[in-house]
């Protein structure tokens, strides 16, 4: 008997709640002044929930909060920048737009964010990253989406289930999504990489990888995570013991592509009282081709793609399995890739049928992810030639382009 996943899609008192999720963004992003050096202001908002530090003084974190719509997360995306921009104007700095850091002319031009008070736990962590992953390597600024279905359709599945626990059940749930996230999340790699061009003083090399943090000269651990997602219990040992043996301060050092994560304060204690509330998908770029750095039709796309890999048969990934997963994301990353082209549009028309079956409304969202698949489509190659030939002049007009466009509060 063939074990499918947790949600029958066919099932009329799903299905109009299988339409609906829970969305939010974390956008990194570079402070830099008017020649494009990096800003060595201090962070200019201490008291905004919504606005933070990220690894290094001169990196903003834009938090977004929960919303139903992707279009919601973007106009609070761009609200939030409203705030920052009215800040930064009056020291004739701007936002980075890219994902891929501007010019650097050494470490001393990215200091550590300094937090104080009860805070200061996390400028330590910061000079322990530092220290261990180089400072250059943090700069290289990304998009987080946290994702969650919705409660009504948790446990309208639940009751529809054999389980007699709903608290194993949502867990359990989250866990089998993460799992084969991780199997497919070269492919939302493939479709949102958007930074082939960087400047050489990043140490890297322009036009070789389509997402140079996705690639192998990325934001990885020194080895590959191997995680157990039988159970949540299992899962946190499988990350514990990293821990115990060094290879983790903690379990926000898991650079992983997937994160299962608590309501609150992201630890292993706290993940374990109150378990999964979200999954967080940590494998897209900034998109310079948008102010707000993501277009909500990628973020309704994952949304779909979640749904897909919910109505396949339930599979636990190997160990060799899960190595090959992080590998084809790091292929994935490798600018002009033809074998992972072929694959993608090969999945794109199985996750086609699919929504044209169930989720017919949707159909243009996987339109648009297929146009990318066409030869100079991709949001690498446009972003290529775009910038391909003078990253950093075009790069500063760009930035101040959205910052004009976008506004000021």
């Amino acid at each position: 008997m063939i074990n499918y996943m947790f949600f029958d899609i066919k099932n009329h008192i799903l299905k109009e709640y299988l339409a609906q999720a829970e969305f939010g963004v974390e956008r990194e992003c570079l402070r830099v002044c008017g020649d494009g050096s990096l800003a060595q202001s201090p962070h200019p908002l201490e008291e905004n929930k919504n606005i933070d530090r990220d690894f290094c003084e001169n990196q903003i974190e834009f938090i977004s909060d929960v919303f139903c719509e992707p279009e919601q997360v973007n106009e609070q995306l761009l609200y939030l920048q409203k705030i920052v921009n009215g800040k930064l104007k009056e020291n004739g700095e701007f936002l980075w737009a890219f994902s891929n850091p501007p010019k650097i002319s050494g470490e001393d031009e990215i200091p550590v964010a300094e937090y104080s008070g009860n805070l200061q736990n996390k400028s330590v962590y910061r000079h322990y990253l530092a220290k261990k992953y180089g400072k250059i390597k943090m700069l290289f600024s990304g998009i987080h989406l946290n994702f969650s279905f919705t409660e009504k359709l948790v446990k309208s599945a639940f009751e529809q289930s054999a389980d007699d626990n709903f608290v194993d059940f949502k867990n359990n749930l989250y866990l089998s999504l993460a799992e084969r996230l991780t199997e497919y999340a070269w492919l939302v790699v493939y479709l949102t990489a958007a930074s082939p061009v960087t400047d050489s003083t990043t140490g890297t090399v322009s036009n070789v990888y389509s997402s140079v943090r996705c690639s192998e000269m990325g934001y990885w651990n020194h080895f590959t995570p191997i995680l157990d997602y039988s159970n949540l219990r299992n899962y946190i040992g499988s990350i514990q013991k990293y821990i115990d043996n060094g290879n983790l301060r903690s379990v926000s050092e898991l650079y992983y592509p997937v994160r299962l994560k608590p309501r609150g304060a992201n630890s292993l204690e706290n993940l374990a009282e109150k378990g999964i509330n979200h999954l967080e998908l940590r494998v897209i770029d900034v998109n310079p081709l948008t102010p707000t750095g993501i277009f909500a039709e990628d973020i309704r796309f994952i949304h779909l793609l979640i749904l897909y890999l919910a109505s396949l048969p339930q599979k636990s990934l190997t160990g060799k399995e899960q190595i090959k997963a992080i590998s084809n994301i790091k292929t994935a990353a490798v600018f002009g890739n033809n074998d992972i082209k072929k694959q993608a549009v090969n999945v794109l028309a199985e996750i086609q049928d699919f929504v044209k079956d169930n989720f017919p409304q949707y159909r243009d969202i996987i339109s648009y992810q297929m146009k990318k698949t066409d030869s100079g489509n991709s949001y690498a190659e446009i972003v290529s030639r775009r910038f391909g030939d003078d990253y950093m002049k075009k790069g500063i007009e760009l930035s101040k382009k959205y910052r004009e466009s976008v506004g000021y509060v």
